[in-house]
């Protein structure tokens, strides 16, 4: 077995752990799904205690809508962020760094009820917010960076596969039976402690992103005794000669701000790629799905909502598990476009169903097969693809400034449907997943259109191609700005 495809014991540790930020995200997507009602609870006795009257209808939503989406807001802050952290302290020593926000968090949320505050729930979503944006970039980076290139796509989507066993944990742990109780609700919001206590102790026995060491910190031979323990081989030159390649093409190219990112002609293509197929996993209609799916299956008339809910959850799983074994064989743009037309033809599925309700009983099961296809489709490209292509499209240079950008668009979209999707769906009804049908029909036009395949390619090569497509496109720039992309065998 070639050292490009082994799987070593610390390359697996490494990756483990570091997925444990992915599972953190998940999970705090999800966790605020099922005891919806148990915290409404608590906010309508807290402000009766507080004002001597019930809270209104509308303060109540508003209210619980401001818990939902103010963890998206916390991730637009959080991802934005990444560049400062990664580049200082490196890519393992932010991921520790992190979990300081995961234990406040967890206190902030877990001590809500006993301390009689839902400013506290509120804040608390906040910061595991931040922690979850930071983690968006600090995961797939790292892994994307200790990984070799022949396993780069499979091991890149365990970030999506952490978010995906974290969103079924909190779906399991939600359960009225489980946590999702009038007592237990704190200590379900507060778990976070324990993954965090977990990657506390795992990422220390980690080794830092050998890229790191050798580009970022010019540490030659600590790179190369991280790539040997980490390939499980003594003859690592490949990987070495590859990064040195790409460190001196990040000698020519500065470290390149956001701003530059956006005003260089020269990386206009990729992150135009990064920055659309961010949108096309957030406006796909699949949060929509997830925040609301036990209201989407009682509307559908599913007699028991929250097992469907979580019969989602597991058809989620494993499908990611899937798409990793795929991921390597058949590419990542014809999964993604895969993706995206199974989902525009489910959500077709979906809305038929539901505008036929009332007429024909059967179609209950009928939506419920169209959510779970939908679903299928999503972890088998838009999932997780979106997340690692970011970083393969960038060289080192450009590469945590893109995967900032990539993050906040991510979030950005995410706050939106968030907020945005209950007061839609009160608009169009039934009708409401013909809009993601339109999105989803067009952004399979641009995949086939514009994205590269990056499957099996290094990132230098990835970005020289990139580089041919720009220079031609910009004769008329100036030998320097030429010179920061890093062009030099391209001319």
């Amino acid at each position: 077995m070639d050292s490009g495809k082994q799987i070593t014991f610390p390359l697996m540790m490494s990756v483990g752990a570091a997925v444990i930020g992915s599972l953190q995200f998940g999970y705090n997507t999800g966790v605020i799904n099922a005891p919806q009602k148990v915290i409404g609870n608590f906010i309508n006795e807290t402000w009766f205690d507080r004002y001597h009257e019930p809270i209104t209808k509308s303060s109540l939503k508003a209210v619980w809508s401001i818990a939902v989406s103010i963890f998206s807001v916390g991730g637009i802050f959080g991802s934005f962020s990444v560049g400062l952290f990664v580049n200082r302290l490196g890519r393992r020593n932010s991921m520790l760094m992190a979990n300081i926000l995961a234990f406040i968090a967890a206190t902030l949320m877990g001590f809500s009820k006993m301390a009689k505050s839902w400013e506290m729930l509120i804040v608390g979503r906040f910061v595991v917010g931040l922690y979850s944006g930071l983690s968006t970039g600090f995961v797939p980076m790292y892994v994307s960076e200790v990984s070799p290139t022949a396993l780069r796509g499979a091991l890149g989507t365990l970030h999506q596969l952490g978010i995906v066993v974290g969103i079924l944990v909190a779906q399991v742990f939600g359960m009225e039976s489980v946590m999702g109780s009038d007592d237990l609700w704190p200590l379900l919001l507060g778990f976070t402690f324990i993954p965090a206590i977990i990657q506390c102790i795992l990422l220390p026995l980690c080794p830092k992103s050998p890229r790191f060491l050798l580009i970022n910190k010019n540490e030659e031979n600590k790179a190369k005794t991280v790539l040997k323990k980490l390939r499980g081989t003594t003859d690592v030159s490949a990987d070495m000669q590859e990064m040195k390649e790409e460190s001196r093409q990040m000698m020519r190219e500065k470290k390149v701000t956001i701003p530059e990112l956006f005003r260089s002609p020269l990386y206009r293509q990729p992150l135009l790629i990064a920055v659309i197929l961010q949108l096309s996993q957030q406006l796909s209609g699949i949060n929509a799905v997830f925040y609301f799916s036990t209201d989407i299956f009682e509307k559908a008339g599913v007699e028991q909502p929250v097992y469907a809910t979580i019969g989602a959850g597991v058809v989620n799983t494993a499908f990611t598990v899937v798409s990793l074994f795929v991921v390597e064989r058949a590419g990542r743009r014809s999964l993604h476009m895969l993706g995206l037309l199974g989902m525009a033809g489910s959500a077709i599925l979906m809305t038929i169903a539901v505008a036929l309700l009332e007429q024909l009983k059967w179609m209950s099961y009928l939506s419920i097969v169209a959510i779970f296809a939908f679903v299928a489709f999503f972890e088998m490209g838009p999932g997780p693809i979106p997340w690692f292509i970011v970083a393969e499209l960038f060289s080192q240079g450009p590469r945590p400034a893109a995967i900032a950008v990539a993050g906040f668009t991510n979030w950005t979209a995410n706050f939106i449907v968030g907020m945005g999707f209950q007061y839609v769906e009160e608009l169009c009804g039934a009708y409401v997943f013909i809009i993601f049908t339109v999105l989803l029909l067009l952004f399979f036009i641009f995949t086939y259109f514009k994205v590269p395949e990056t499957k099996g390619r290094t990132f230098d090569e990835i970005a020289a191609g990139f580089r041919q497509t720009a220079v031609t496109a910009v004769e008329k720039h100036s030998p320097e700005e030429l010179n920061s992309l890093g062009a030099d065998s391209q001319l």
